[in-house]
């Protein structure tokens, strides 16, 4: 089977950053899903495990995690597809990825497709919407109030993958009132059409910002990029009491600026609960169904921005490129194979 993936971590302008591969098929474990991929999408964690991976000798690693397929085959203990659903996930850590074009996944991470979403545009959503979706519901719990505070979220980087879609999420499922951040006219209206009440600039203080709106101090804030950056403003404007949420990697994070006001501080990861086989793993493909549902009832759309083309070592190479320059808006989708 084709495979694109690396055998020794490179900057993106090198052509051995990414290359082409043919390996043999895979075979699915007792509760996977044997899926032959149709499109795939590409995210930061693809970029950051390129830098800091080491594959094992004579190996290439393999990339990916969002992926559209219909399964193939299924293993003895699978009991929630069968051959020929039209599936879409996001994969786990420490398994090869999707940038293949047979790849196996456990049944307990995925979701039916949604019927009215080309490959495309489903591949689009998975990593995004799970992340989106525990980090306002299971980490921030955004439907209990904080005493006192506005009935409002501040999402941090509204234009980007996540961004985009907790910005649909919080607007469609809950009544705070949506406040994303942009810098550059083009993403601050992309972030309106996803339904964003408000969008006040994150290249000037956040907190001057925030009050200009005349809101007052929101209760919930969740940063998806550059948290370091403005973690002493988000410490000033966030109301007390309030929540704070985080997906991105700072160098160091020093919370004690929360401490006067009791802010409590939720890292959310979606690999977690494919990395420690939770109890509660099978959640992430119910969300995907629920996420499903949603779209095919026309209340949520993709966050479908840039297709590039088939899937292949060059393509990639691209996508990479582009999120590694931090102007992303949205999700870059690859479909089908060179």
């Amino acid at each position: 089977m084709k495979a694109v993936g690396f055998h020794t971590s490179l900057p993106i302008e090198n052509e051995a950053a990414l290359v082409d591969f043919d390996l043999p098929t895979p075979v699915p474990g007792p509760r996977d899903l044997l899926v032959r991929v149709q499109a795939v999408s590409v995210n930061p964690v693809d970029t950051k495990v390129r830098a800091w991976v080491t594959p094992a000798e004579g190996q290439p690693h393999i990339l990916g995690y969002d992926a559209v397929g219909l399964v193939e085959a299924v293993g003895p203990e699978v009991r929630l597809f069968r051959p020929g659903d039209a599936v879409f996930y996001a994969g786990a850590l420490g398994r090869p990825g999707t940038n293949a074009e047979l790849h196996c996944v456990d049944e307990r991470i995925v979701g039916h497709k949604p019927t009215a979403l080309s490959a495309a545009e489903a591949a689009a959503l998975p990593l995004t919407a799970i992340t989106a979706w525990e980090a306002l519901f299971d980490r921030l719990d955004v439907g209990k109030p904080v005493p006192g505070a506005a009935r409002s979220i501040l999402i941090i980087g509204g234009a980007g993958g996540v961004g985009s879609i907790a910005t649909q999420l919080a607007r469609q499922l809950t009544d705070l009132t949506v406040i994303t951040t942009a810098s550059r006219p083009e993403t601050a209206a992309w972030s309106r059409d996803l339904g964003a009440h408000q969008v006040i600039d994150h290249s000037k203080p956040l907190a001057a910002e925030v009050a200009g709106l005349g809101l007052g101090a929101p209760g919930f804030v969740f940063s998806t990029t550059s948290t370091d950056r403005h973690l002493t403003e988000i410490a000033e404007l966030i109301a007390p009491q309030g929540r704070f949420a985080l997906i991105d990697d700072p160098d160091s994070l020093d919370v004690m600026p929360f401490k006067r006001k009791s802010v409590s501080t939720h890292w959310e990861f979606m690999f977690t609960r494919s990395m420690f086989s939770t109890t509660d793993m099978e959640a992430q493909g119910q969300l995907l169904d629920e996420v499903a549902h949603l779209v095919d009832a026309g209340r949520l759309k993709t966050t479908l921005a840039e297709r590039f083309g088939p899937i292949s070592a060059a393509n990639l190479r691209r996508a990479h490129a582009l999120i590694e320059s931090g102007r992303a808006k949205g999700k870059i989708v690859l479909e089908g194979w060179a």
